[in-house]
C-alpha cells in the first residue's frame, strides 16, 4: 500500500482474517519523557526505539530550540544533556497537539526561568488550546513560578519567565489536582528535581483521585533511572530529596507502545486462529506501561493471549467476545479498543472511570458514541462512562468514520471492519475520515494493519484504468492509488518485464511456449517504485521504446497472457487496488466497481511520448512516433486474446486537454458515486 493517502479518506474492505507479526513503534508516554530527560540531564544520552511520530517530533523541535543537540545515528539518538542550566534563555516553541510535551516542558521551564531567568512560550493547535492545563498552572504558581495564560484562562498558550537569583516556594507542599489529568503530576515530578537540586526537598501532595495511576508509575521508574528516587506515601505525597540532580544513565531503550498493541490483540482476538495467530512484538510482560493491563481485559472478553518478554502472542478464545463491565481508570487510552471490541461481544460492555476522555485529542466519549452509533451500534454514555450493545447481524451500516483528529479514534474504530466475522449480512465496507491523523503517534499503522489482515478477493475494491499506449493510464492509475492508499498493478510492466526476460535468454518471441513458460516462472518483485528483475532493477529498461515494442508482441499470445493472470489477481488485496493496462476492466477484473478507459489523440500521445525521449537526451521524430503509436493499437484492437477495447460499463475519459491532477479529481468524483458510504 502506498503510506501518502491523500484522498482525505481510506476505504476498508470487509475483513474476514487476522495473522502475522507486526513490530510496534516505541512508546509515545515513555519517548517524550525519556528525551525531556535526557535533555535535562547531565551528559549525553544514548537514545533506543524512540517513537518518530509528530508527538515526538514537536518535541525534539522544541529541544533544539532550546539548545540542546540531538545527534540521530541510525535506530540510536545521541541526546547531549543541558545539566539543569539554561542555554537559550528566549523561545517560542510550538507543540502541535502534543500533551506529553505542553505540560512536562510548561513545568521544566518555569521552574528552570524562576531561577536563572528566561521567558519561553508555548503554544499549539486549536485542539491543544481547548485542552486544560488550569491546574498545572496554579501548581506552579504556588511555586513563585509566573506563568501568563495568553488566552483563555486555564488553556495554552502559556508563557513562562523570571529573572536570574529568583527563588521557589518549596518549604510548602505544592498541590495538584489529579482527577482530571495524570499529566499535571507528571510535568511536576519532571520539573520539580531542578528545585530540589539547589538543596530543598520538595513535596507534592496529590488533591482528589489521582487517576491513570499507571502513566505516573511510568514516570517514576524513568526518574530513577535518571539518577532522582521520588519517596511517595501511596498515590497522594510524592517527596523529591533535597540535592536531587539529574544524570545521565547513558543508553536507554524504549519499549513498543502498549496503547497501540491493543489494536492488534484486538484483531488477533476477533479474526486469529491459534494456528495462524497474531505476533505483536515490542512490548511484552516485562513492560513498564499500564495500558499492558489491557491485556487482562481483553482476556476477560475471551480472547487467548500468551504475553513473555517483549512479544505478546494472540488469537481467538470465546466466540463471540464476552461483555464486560469494568473501571478503565488505570487505562484510558486503551480502553477505547475495549469500546471496539464490544461490537463482536454477545450483549452489553459498559465501560466506566473514563472521565478523563473528554479532555483528551477530542471529546473521546462523545466521539465514540457518535461512531459506533454510525456504524450501527447502540451506545449510552454519561460524564464518565459508556455502554455498548453490538449491531444486529442485519444492522451494519457502511459508514464513513469521522475522526475528530484523534490518532486513537481512527485506530480503534478501524476495528469495525472485521464486521463479517460478528455475522453482519450484508458485511460492509469502513471509510475512514482524515486517516493521516494516525501520524501522531504511529504513522505506520494502517500499513501494520494491512500486512496483518485479509478480506475475501469479491470484498475488495479494484478501480480499472485501460487504454491505449501513452495515453497517460500509468500516471493517471499511479496518482489514484496514491490518493485512496490502494495497492498498484501496472500491468504492462509485467508484460514489459517478460519481454526483457524473453530477450536475455533468447527466446524468440514467436514462440508462445516458450514465452509462456518464461512468464510463468518471473522472478519479479516491485519494491517501493523499482522493478527488480532477477534481482536487477530493471525500472529503467522497461521505460525504453524497444521493451514496449517487444512486450506489445509477446503480450498478444494467449498464453502468455494466461501464464501472468494469477499473478495480476494477486494484487487485489486489501484495502484495495488500481490496476491499469489493456484488459484491466474487460478479462482481468471485470467486476471492478470502476473501469475507466482513458483515451487521448494520437497527436496528442505522440507529442507526450516526444517529450519524454527528448528529456532522456533521445532523439526521435513525432511523425515516426505517431506511425508507430498506430501501429499499435491497431495491432491491440485486432489481437484474438483480450482486444484493447473499452468494457461495456467503462467511462470514457479523454485527456487530451487536461493534466494529470483534473483528471484524477474527475475520477475521485467518479469513485465517490459508486461508494456506498452515507456521511
Amino acid at each position: 500500500m502506498n503510506t501518502t493517502v491523500s484522498a482525505g479518506f481510506l476505504d476498508l474492505p470487509p475483513l474476514v482474517r487476522a495473522a502475522g507479526r507486526v513490530t510496534l513503534p516505541g512508546s509515545k508516554s515513555i519517548s517524550n519523557r525519556v528525551l525531556l530527560l535526557a535533555a535535562l540531564a547531565a551528559g549525553t544520552t544514548r537514545v533506543r526505539g524512540l517513537l518518530d511520530a509528530d508527538d515526538t517530533r514537536v518535541m525534539r523541535d522544541a529541544l533544539r530550540a532550546l539548545g540542546c543537540t540531538l545527534r540521530d545515528e541510525g535506530e540510536v539518538l545521541h541526546v547531549q544533556g543541558l545539566g539543569g542550566r539554561l542555554a537559550v534563555h528566549e523561545a517560542s516553541l510550538f507543540l502541535g497537539n502534543a500533551g506529553t510535551a505542553m505540560r512536562p516542558l510548561t513545568a521544566a521551564l518555569a521552574v528552570l526561568a524562576a531561577t536563572q531567568g528566561g521567558r519561553f512560550e508555548l503554544a499549539g493547535v486549536a485542539r491543544m488550546h481547548e485542552r486544560p492545563i488550569g491546574d498545572l498552572v496554579g501548581a506552579l504558581r504556588q511555586l513563585g513560578c509566573t506563568v501568563d495564560e495568553l488566552g483563555s484562562p486555564g488553556y495554552p498558550p502559556l508563557r513562562v519567565g523570571g529573572r536570574a537569583g529568583g527563588r521557589l516556594a518549596t518549604a510548602q507542599p505544592i498541590r495538584v489536582r489529579g482527577d482530571v489529568s495524570s499529566q499535571f503530576l507528571t510535568a511536576l515530578l519532571l520539573a520539580l528535581p531542578l528545585a530540589a537540586q539547589g538543596g530543598d526537598a520538595v513535596t507534592i501532595e496529590v488533591a482528589g483521585e489521582l487517576i491513570s495511576r499507571p502513566y505516573v508509575e511510568i514516570t517514576l521508574k524513568l526518574l530513577a533511572r535518571f539518577g532522582v528516587e521520588v519517596a511517595h506515601e501511596g498515590w497522594r505525597r510524592f517527596t523529591i530529596a533535597a540535592g536531587s540532580a539529574y544524570r545521565s544513565p547513558d543508553a536507554i531503550d524504549v519499549e513498543g507502545d502498549a496503547s497501540s498493541a491493543s489494536y492488534f490483540v484486538a484483531a488477533g482476538a476477533i479474526a486469529a486462529t491459534a494456528d495462524a495467530p497474531v505476533v505483536v512484538e515490542g512490548v511484552g510482560s516485562d513492560s513498564i506501561q499500564g495500558d499492558i493491563r489491557f491485556v487482562d481485559a481483553a482476556r476477560a472478553m475471551g480472547a487467548a493471549v500468551h504475553a513473555e518478554p517483549g512479544r505478546l502472542v494472540v488469537h481467538r478464545g470465546a466466540w463471540p467476545l464476552v461483555p464486560i463491565e469494568l473501571d478503565c481508570t488505570e487505562i484510558p487510552d486503551a480502553a477505547m479498543t475495549l469500546a471496539a471490541m464490544a461490537l463482536f461481544a454477545h450483549g452489553t460492555t459498559r465501560l466506566g472511570g473514563i472521565a478523563s476522555w473528554r479532555v483528551k485529542e477530542t471529546d473521546r466519549i462523545a466521539a465514540m458514541a457518535a461512531e459506533l452509533r454510525r456504524v450501527g451500534a447502540q451506545v449510552v454514555a454519561g460524564d464518565d462512562f459508556i455502554a455498548i450493545t453490538p449491531p444486529a447481524s442485519g444492522g451494519w451500516r457502511a459508514a464513513a468514520v469521522r475522526t475528530y483528529d484523534d490518532h486513537r479514534m481512527a485506530m480503534a474504530m478501524s476495528l469495525a471492519a472485521f464486521n463479517p466475522r460478528a455475522g453482519a449480512a450484508p458485511r460492509v465496507p469502513l471509510r475512514i475520515l482524515d486517516p493521516r491523523c494516525v501520524a501522531k503517534t504511529f504513522p505506520g499503522y494502517f500499513d501494520a494493519l494491512f500486512g496483518l489482515v485479509e478480506a475475501d478477493p469479491a470484498d475488495v475494491p479494484v478501480l480499472t484504468v485501460d487504454g491505449p499506449t501513452a495515453s497517460g493510464k500509468g500516471t493517471l492509475a499511479a496518482a489514484l492509488a496514491a490518493r485512496l492508499g490502494y495497492h498498484l498493478l501496472d500491468s504492462g510492466a509485467l508484460y514489459r518485464a517478460t519481454a526483457l526476460a524473453v530477450d536475455a535468454d533468447g527466446i524468440a518471441p514467436g514462440d508462445e511456449a516458450a514465452v509462456a513458460a518464461a512468464a510463468a516462472a518471473l522472478d519479479l518483485r516491485f519494491d517501493g517504485g523499482r522493478c527488480v528483475l532477477r534481482g536487477r532493477d530493471v525500472s529503467e529498461a522497461l521505460r525504453l521504446e524497444r521493451t514496449g515494442a517487444l512486450a506489445s508482441r509477446v503480450s498478444a499470445l494467449p498464453a502468455v497472457r494466461k501464464a501472468l493472470h494469477a499473478r495480476q489477481l494477486a494484487f487485489r488485496r486489501a484495502p484495495g487496488l488500481v490496476a491499469d493496462g489493456r484488459d484491466m476492466g474487460t478479462v482481468v477484473f471485470p467486476d471492478a466497481a470502476l473501469k475507466v478507459f482513458l483515451t487521448a489523440s494520437p497527436a496528442e500521445r505522440a507529442e507526450r511520448r516526444h517529450k519524454q525521449l527528448i528529456s532522456k537526451g533521445i532523439s526521435a521524430s513525432i511523425a515516426d512516433l505517431r506511425a508507430d503509436l498506430e501501429a499499435r493499437d491497431a495491432r491491440d484492437r485486432s489481437r484474438p486474446v483480450a482486444p484493447l477495447v473499452p468494457a461495456r460499463d467503462a467511462l470514457s475519459l479523454d485527456n487530451s486537454a487536461l493534466d494529470v491532477d483534473a483528471s484524477v479529481d474527475l475520477v475521485l468524483d467518479w469513485w465517490a458515486e459508486r461508494r456506498p458510504f452515507d456521511r
